[in-house]
């Protein structure tokens, strides 16, 4: 089992990281990479059954686009392939067509998804949300400076019941495409959502218990209640 982590050096905001370091509580066995940005990403030319990128700057958006942008074609490859993406923050912008500033001046992104992002520095946006993918439930909390617009109701991945999904007038939050998943949401994700780690376990046929389940569980039923109560 391979678990490659991009450029943790920079993409590692709102303590999106520790998504990674639950993961190797549940997986201990798993062989953990850790690419630089300035090296080549192991999946060019390994198997590897989980790619991981976080939240990360706006700056840091533009060079990861430029580091990604050779390796388009393996992405789709490894995405129609049903290898275990997890994307989040404002990763998930990187994917889409391009990222437009305020003077409408575009970044142009990998494109691989048909979607794309619209900058707003001066104001931003923090919410909590609570959806809905496949039989469970699923917290957890934005704070970004940029929404989302375009299709993304043929891959979506949660369907909101409190909160907004990729932008205000949207009630679809994200992008899963087979076994892809990019949101907005941080936390970090894994260790709010226990339930949707056992089915990340799942996706990469692992079949055990995720670590500290009586904890973790516990504090999502209550976060959950405290949630709805808003």
């Amino acid at each position: 089992m391979k678990i490659e982590i991009l450029f943790p050096e920079f993409c590692n905001l709102y303590g999106d990281m520790y998504n990674m370091k639950y993961l190797k509580m549940c997986i201990p066995e798993a062989e953990f990479i850790e690419t630089a940005l300035e090296e080549e990403p192991a999946f060019v030319k390994k198997n590897v059954n989980l790619i991981y990128l976080g939240p990360m700057t706006e700056n840091t958006q533009e060079k990861v686009i430029k580091k990604l942008l050779p390796y388009k074609e393996r992405i789709i490859e490894l995405i129609e392939k049903n290898v275990v993406f997890l994307f989040t923050g404002n990763a998930l912008e990187i994917l889409g067509k391009f990222i437009e500033n305020e003077d409408e001046s575009k970044i142009e992104g990998l494109g691989i998804f048909d979607v794309y992002a619209k900058r707003d520095m001066m104001h931003r946006h923090n919410s909590y949300l609570i959806g809905k993918y496949e039989d469970i439930e699923i917290i957890g909390f934005k704070s970004q400076f940029t929404m989302m617009y375009g299709n993304n109701l043929e891959t979506p991945f949660i369907e909101v019941e409190k909160g907004i999904g990729i932008n205000k007038q949207s009630k679809i939050e994200g992008i899963k495409k087979n076994n892809f998943i990019g949101t907005y949401l941080i936390g970090p994700m894994l260790i709010l959502n226990p339930l949707f780690t056992k089915k990340i376990l799942k996706m990469l046929g692992e079949e055990k218990e995720i670590a500290l389940k009586e904890d973790t569980m516990a504090a999502y039923n209550e976060r959950l209640k405290e949630l709805k109560r808003l």
